[in-house]
């Protein structure tokens, strides 16, 4: 892998000098902490807990997160959306979950709680590797939705899914294809206001952020100048001065823009 090439190895260790791994078996930790060593110096953090990780979480500011799935009480997922739906830096920051347990409900699981990449035990330096790899110099873009917070799930990959082919995301990244994925997640954030206020503000401010960018390379004003006026709402509105009619005139205007083809499930 990356081992013959230094350049590719400093920069994966540059992101990765701070690690914790939330594992209540203490030999896994040990061993993983070794592996880690070897890409560089890495700091490695370990927390046995649920509650012991969410601390960590929080004051050590991880670079990479990796997480068990379900062992001894612990559950990955659980970890990884609340570390998600934070205000954390490092929130978007990648988790591997890594579990003997490489069934296709932990494999999905794992990818709708928002984690980027999935690695069964026993594994070897080189499976570790190749996600490591995977992480740092293959980003993913990020989806700011309601229902899911994470890495765009069309590109989370598993070496142990062996089902049928994945969906090709090469359409994922046209303007066509943005425009409607980010109307479909307004219209989500718009129905949970009352609901999930906090996420649905998030989400209608990177959509805001998304649209207008979308609107710019169509060469389309009327988008720009509605995305700008959305993204001022979510200004505004931490002021408390913006009216909630006046925040939905602003999304309706942009459901102007969803087609029948933009109808469905967000993200």
């Amino acid at each position: 892998m990356f081992d013959d090439n230094p350049r590719i190895l400093q920069r994966i260790a540059a992101k990765m000098q701070r690690v914790l791994v939330v594992d209540p078996s203490t030999a896994a930790t040990r061993l993983l902490g070794d592996q880690l060593r070897h890409v560089g110096n890495v700091q490695v953090f370990a927390a046995p807990t649920i509650e012991q990780g969410w601390g960590m979480v929080r004051t050590v500011d991880p670079q990479m997160i990796f997480v068990e799935h379900a062992s001894a009480g612990l559950d990955g997922q659980a970890l990884a959306r609340k570390i998600r739906r934070s205000d954390l830096a490092c929130r978007q920051n990648p988790i591997i979950m890594c579990t003997a347990e490489a069934t296709a409900e932990a494999i999905f699981g794992a990818r709708d709680a928002g984690i980027h990449e999935f690695m069964r035990k026993p594994f070897t330096i080189k499976d570790l590797e190749r996600r490591l790899e995977a992480v740092t110099l293959k980003p993913r873009d990020w989806v700011e939705a309601v229902q899911y917070v994470g890495p765009d799930r069309r590109r989370f990959n598993s070496a142990e899914y062996k089902g049928p082919r994945k969906r090709k995301a090469d359409a994922a990244g046209t303007p066509a294809a943005r425009l409607s994925q980010a109307l479909r997640i307004v219209k989500s954030a718009a129905q949970a206001l009352d609901s999930d206020p906090a996420q649905a503000r998030r989400a209608l401010a990177a959509q805001a952020a998304e649209l207008r960018a979308v609107g710019e390379a169509v060469k389309e004003p009327r988008l720009i100048e509605a995305a700008a006026a959305l993204a001022s709402s979510m200004q505004v509105e931490l002021t408390g001065t913006l009216s909630r009619a006046e925040l939905v005139k602003r999304i309706d205007t942009l459901m102007g823009f969803m087609t029948d083809d933009s109808n469905g499930r967000a993200a």
